[in-house]
């Protein structure tokens, strides 16, 4: 199976400790397709909320289609995820006991088809942000050390 990753959420990573991923499908327009096929896509501020109808995924901002016309789409509209009813109910006790977050995490294709990754994520504190930040410089410094120490 050919995965491409078109793009991955960092800020989520940063803002909260993921607990568990999920591979859902994402229900699109023809616009909409290219566009995130020309990778015309951001996650910003989204989220998935559990409602009767199943998994939401609100306010991913996908452009609009350059070579669409009157046909084009909303680019902040909610759009509907694909997943097994026994695991949106398993999400929704999860997120209701425990307050947990689900975020979508990554957007790839999977064969020709465009498939986002949710994960079920806990807030960070303040200070686990900071050892997170403090992790990433020391990681960087030794990584620009080591490049120096090889020449």
């Amino acid at each position: 199976m050919a995965i491409k990753v078109l793009q991955t959420n960092k800020k989520a990573y940063f803002n909260y400790e993921v607990v568990e991923d999920i591979e859902c499908g994402i229900a699109l327009l023809g616009s909409e397709v290219k566009s995130i096929r020309a990778n015309r896509f951001s996650f910003g501020d989204s989220f998935v909320k559990i409602t009767d109808k199943g998994l939401v995924l609100v306010s991913l901002h996908i452009s609009k289609y350059k070579q669409s016309n009157m046909f084009n789409h909303e680019p902040e509209r909610e759009r509907a995820l694909l997943a097994h009813k026994q695991e949106i109910k398993r999400l929704r006790r999860r997120v209701e006991e425990k307050g947990m977050t689900l975020v979508p995490t990554k957007i790839y294709l999977k064969e020709n088809l465009v498939k986002v990754q949710i994960s079920l994520c806990r807030g960070k504190r303040l200070h686990d942000k900071r050892e997170a930040i403090k992790a990433r410089d020391n990681k960087r410094s030794l990584d620009r050390e080591m490049r120096e120490f090889n020449r």
